[in-house]
């Protein structure tokens, strides 16, 4: 038998192992699988327990509770952002609408304001006639003005002194249409036949000479008694200007001093009544005052 030579590199024969099977190949297969699974699991938490070590954070700022946080993304080929174009025409029609809404505007605060001036002086008018009415209505009645006179003073005092001062004047000896009518039946037979003042035989004469007068048909009668009678048809007119007249043409007209004197009073009161009430309608500058040499106005 011929020797072989030996290769020491070549591989030994494989043989069976004692006691090596096929169960005990798949069991070592398991446990290899399980060790690669716990060793994944350990490699795993080992990565995040390490993370903030190995990988940093960057610093974040902080964002107020309740708002999203605003995260900026560069955009990548963005466009570039081009200037918008004004339309000159719609500018200009926008700023003529514009400037007439406020020409409107204003022409309606001009007219709520020129509005409210002209209630504010009916309201002055109105409260100036009160007062006026008021005054005539004491004088008519031979009553003392009372709270009238401080309204009167404030509101007429000082553009209408004169009637102001007349008006008082009045008050503290008012006259009425009855006591003139009452006075002028009182003085009757002396205005009449004027005997007192020019003594009985001038008195006979003139009696004799109104016997007989010639007049016009279209002019009053100049005798005494009618005189009289139309001087008491204007008292129950109101016109006491005219019964004044007729009264001051009688032949006792100088007897008749004191009616006489009630009668001006009573009518420069009138006068200034009627003055106020004007200033009262027209506006406090629209109305002039009663003149100096008026009777009514009161001396110094």
């Amino acid at each position: 038998m011929t020797d072989m030579p030996i290769n020491p590199i070549a591989p030994a024969p494989v043989t069976a192992a004692a006691g090596f099977s096929p169960r005990s190949s798949r069991r070592s297969l398991a446990i290899i699988a399980v060790l690669a699974f716990l060793g994944g699991l350990t490699v795993t938490a080992a990565v995040l327990h390490y993370q903030s070590r190995w990988f940093p954070a960057q610093n974040v700022a902080a964002v107020p509770k309740g708002q999203l946080p605003v995260v900026v993304v560069p955009a990548a080929g963005a466009p570039i952002a081009t200037a918008p174009v004004i339309d000159l025409n719609a500018l200009s029609s926008r700023e003529t609408d514009l400037a007439a809404r406020l020409t409107d505007l204003e022409a309606r605060t001009a007219r709520v304001s020129s509005d409210a001036q002209a209630a504010s002086g009916y309201a002055t008018r109105a409260e100036g006639m009160m007062i006026a009415f008021a005054a005539r209505r004491a004088l008519d009645r031979g009553l003392s003005l009372g709270y009238v006179e401080q309204h009167l003073r404030a509101r007429f005092g000082t553009t209408q002194p004169r009637a102001v001062a007349a008006i008082l004047q009045a008050a503290r000896e008012p006259v009425t249409i009855a006591e003139l009518r009452a006075g002028l039946d009182g003085i009757t037979p002396e205005l009449v036949t004027g005997a007192r003042s020019t003594g009985w035989w001038t008195s006979f004469r003139r009696e004799l000479g109104n016997l007989v007068v010639l007049h016009r048909a279209t002019t009053p009668s100049p005798l005494p008694v009618d005189r009289l009678a139309r001087a008491k048809q204007m008292l129950e007119q109101n016109k006491v200007e005219a019964a004044l007249a007729e009264v001051a043409r009688m032949p006792g007209a100088a007897q008749a001093t004191r009616w006489t004197a009630a009668a001006r009073r009573y009518i420069g009161a009138r006068r200034a009544l009627d003055t106020i009430e004007a200033a009262a309608i027209l506006g406090q500058s629209g109305a002039a005052d009663l003149p100096d040499n008026d009777p009514a106005a009161p001396a110094g």
